[in-house]
């Protein structure tokens, strides 16, 4: 019952993977990321042994990413993304991205995604708000994951002997910073390209797990479906090198207490991860800005209607 929710999650990720790569390359890389997410030994590690419902709030954000510009189904859009903030509130830095791309859509299409949004919000969130929002801002908003120094920026900066006020600040006040700067990278991918939305989105998650201080195993599932939407090698080279850590740092005696060969991949895997954004970014960049991409059936519908026109047509 505890891990149900994250490996059947990750079942329909493994298809909404499948789906955003297919309008946008191939149908054999689109089987590839799609089996790529299936057998990830990161996803099945945190979701088949752990339990952990990070991968859960991961599905439903690239869900609205591909329901808003791919199915063009805003309403559907903002409540998958309400409910992605509803079970891990780590998506909430795709939230902006989603809704730049719902207003530069038209007003139908932002209202349509705000309500959607804002009554999953109120339904889920507002029990909470009401009765405890003390709670809810010290242990959800205001959470900033465990002490230890086991990953990414403070983990090189604690291996490079910097002086502890810099540590706290990047535990601190720079958390926020980062946060900051994954929206904004997101944002603007998301205005630039709107039709490599899912890509945003994937690069806005992956970019949180490089700046965060947390050390969590169960963290690494934030770019692990990302990676595969981003590409198909970069997808392997993530699930290889931090599906290693994933999997050897849960066979310890504790998955915070990493072993010294754990820490080494890990930080390995921060520059597999870093080296895969640079290349996911590029890719954005270097795609047209033109509209969401059709899937094969519209695109042989577009093909058929245009051979029925006449000869007169201005469609010729």
């Amino acid at each position: 019952m505890i891990r149900s929710p994250a490996s059947i999650a990750d079942f329909f990720c493994a298809l909404v993977v499948f789906e955003i790569v297919r309008r946008r390359g191939t149908l054999r890389t689109a089987v590839a990321c799609g089996i790529g997410v299936a057998f990830s030994p990161v996803l099945i590690a945190t979701s088949g042994y752990h339990g952990n419902t990070d991968s859960v709030a991961i599905t439903f954000a690239l869900a609205a990413a591909y329901l808003l510009v791919d199915r063009k189904a805003p309403l559907a859009a903002g409540a998958a993304a309400a409910l992605s903030i509803s079970i891990k509130f780590v998506p909430v830095v795709a939230v902006p991205v989603l809704f730049a791309v719902a207003l530069r859509g038209g007003r139908p299409v932002f209202v349509r995604f705000t309500a959607g949004f804002t009554a999953l919000t109120a339904l889920v969130w507002g029990p909470a708000l009401v009765t405890v929002p003390e709670n809810l801002k010290e242990n959800v908003l205001e959470y900033a994951g465990g002490g230890y120094r086991l990953w990414g920026l403070v983990r090189f900066a604690d291996a490079l002997g910097l002086p502890e006020p810099f540590i706290a600040f990047l535990r601190g006040e720079g958390h926020y910073l980062a946060v900051l700067i994954c929206v904004a990278v997101g944002v603007w991918l998301a205005l630039v390209r709107p039709a490599q939305l899912p890509g945003a989105v994937a690069v806005t998650l992956g970019l949180l797990l490089l700046l965060s201080t947390a050390s969590g195993l169960q963290y690494l599932t934030w770019a692990a479906a990302a990676m595969f939407v981003i590409g198909f090698w970069e997808g392997l080279a993530y699930s290889c090198v931090l599906g290693c850590t994933a999997v050897l740092g849960y066979q310890g005696r504790s998955p915070v207490r990493w072993s010294e060969t754990v820490l080494q991949l890990g930080a390995a895997g921060w520059f597999v991860l870093a080296v895969g954004l640079v290349s996911g970014i590029r890719k954005i960049l270097a795609t047209p800005p033109a509209g969401p991409p059709s899937s094969p059936a519209e695109q042989a519908s577009a093909t058929a209607t245009r051979g029925s026109q006449p000869s007169g047509s201005a469609l010729n």
